[in-house]
């Protein structure tokens, strides 16, 4: 933001409805129970940044007419995203497929990207701007839409690329496939790589009839003297490949065993965790969970098709105490980590979908209590290296923080831009915190780069 001499501006056209290009289905389409459950009945905004690239074989085109005409297409495969989202008798949510489209805002800025970085660090303010408004006023008109899209151009004649989805019809994985359909059409593919699949059916639950157990209870939860506020922060922390690796390094001596390998979720995730909980400055006798997200698609037997793109995963935990957190060495915490990471058997699976129908049907709502982080990893998606447009890859990915367990509970772990040749390998680690922790998570992460 420092290379920005005036307040940025943004014109702003009318905003138009993109229908599917041909007739489609017109159908009510049932959601699963996972896609059916409240925490995800989220709009999640996430802009993709691109650079002006002249000799690329779209180079020459107006970025806005390009994605306009890809969308269209894209809409007769993924027709329920021109749908709306609705609620039905038993209280499940569906999809009327009745073709009412999806709204497209155009915007032009007064400035070039590279005054704003890229995005790069950009503060939550400034990326809203950047994708379609769902802000309270708006709320009624876009809450129950599957799909919006802002594109907006810059002088210089790069562009962004706002995207909100609900993530009651996609996961990152359905999200990254949708994207990714988008863009081979807007390149002038006939058809995408991947067709779309539906079958909501297979992640149907049935609800338990025995009491729900819950990793933490109610009265055993570590709680912050920070929580509940309305002051919160939103803010990226870089690391890169070296500050992971002396990390990794950090761990092995502390087993004694050089041979002892941790992946970049294992290690950065314990960490990540115990700075959180300093941070929150959770009471020591209370609990405290890390969730991290598996994928299901290919361990479900039968596996799930390929194409579908609804929510398919659950969450692998582990649970302490804050002190067993903050004292046990880091290296036992990655270990239980690694641990929980394997994969969860079918019958696992099957009943955690059984849990979130009793849920649903007793109307039980797991709310942000800064007691659990719930990890999720990006990195894998490949949302920065396939989606081209004709203008190449993006350069950065920036999602804008969105109410999902009060934010605080939502850590995200983001491939690094493409601007910094030195962050190859590296990890853009987002949270989420009540503002006057955030100074001491700062704190947490500033020692983590200077481990030698």
């Amino acid at each position: 933001m420092a290379n920005l001499k005036s307040p940025l501006v943004l014109k702003m056209k009318d905003v138009v409805i993109v229908k599917p290009f041909k007739t489609t289905p017109s159908e009510v389409l049932l959601l699963s129970t996972i896609d059916s459950d409240p925490v995800l009945n989220i709009m999640c905004q996430t802009i993709y940044v691109y650079q002006a690239n002249h000799d690329s074989s779209n180079g020459q085109l107006d970025p806005s007419h390009v994605i306009k005409e890809a969308l269209s297409k894209a809409l007769v495969y993924y027709y329920p995203l021109a749908g709306k989202i609705v609620t039905l008798d038993d209280g499940k949510l569906g999809i009327n497929c009745n073709a009412d489209g999806v709204p497209f805002l155009e915007a032009t800025a007064n400035c070039e990207l590279s005054s704003l970085h890229y995005l790069e660090g950009v503060d939550v303010s400034t990326a809203q701007k950047f994708v379609f408004d769902h802000s309270p006023n708006s709320q009624d008109e876009t809450s129950h839409l599957p799909l919006a899209f802002k594109v907006t151009k810059f002088l210089c004649g790069g562009f962004t690329i706002g995207m909100g989805l609900s993530h009651s019809i996609c996961d990152g994985f359905g999200a990254s496939q949708f994207f990714r359909a988008l863009a081979e059409l807007a390149c002038g593919k006939s058809e995408p790589s991947v067709k779309p699949v539906w079958e909501r059916e297979r992640l149907m639950g049935t609800p338990l009839k025995e009491p729900l157990q819950f990793p933490i209870g109610e009265t055993s939860r570590a709680f912050s003297p920070f929580w509940p506020t309305k002051e919160i922060s939103h803010e990226y922390f870089s690391l890169n490949s070296k500050n992971i690796q002396r990390l990794k390094m950090e761990l092995m001596k502390e087993c004694d065993d050089m041979k002892e390998s941790f992946t970049t979720v294992e290690a950065l995730g314990a960490y990540v965790w115990r700075s959180r909980a300093r941070a929150l400055k959770l009471n020591s006798d209370g609990k405290t969970m890390l969730c991290l997200t598996v994928g299901m698609r290919r361990i479900l037997d039968p596996p799930l098709p390929d194409g579908y793109y609804g929510n398919a995963f659950v969450g692998s935990s582990v649970v302490l105490t804050v002190t067993e957190l903050d004292e046990r060495p880091l290296s036992e915490v990655v270990k239980l980590i690694k641990e929980s990471k394997k994969l969860p058997s079918n019958e696992y699976i099957r009943h955690s979908i059984n849990m979130l129908e009793t849920m649903r049907e007793r109307n039980i709502r797991i709310e942000g209590t800064c007691a659990s982080v719930v990890l999720t990893d990006w990195r894998q998606l490949s949302l920065l290296e396939e989606e081209d447009f004709g203008w190449k890859g993006s350069v950065n990915i920036v999602p804008v923080p969105w109410n999902m367990f009060g934010y605080v509970d939502l850590c995200l772990f983001l491939p690094p831009s493409n601007l910094d040749p030195s962050m190859k390998g590296g990890v853009r680690v987002f949270v989420s915190l009540p503002k006057v922790s955030m100074p001491k998570f700062k704190e947490e992460m500033e020692a983590l780069k200077l481990m030698k």
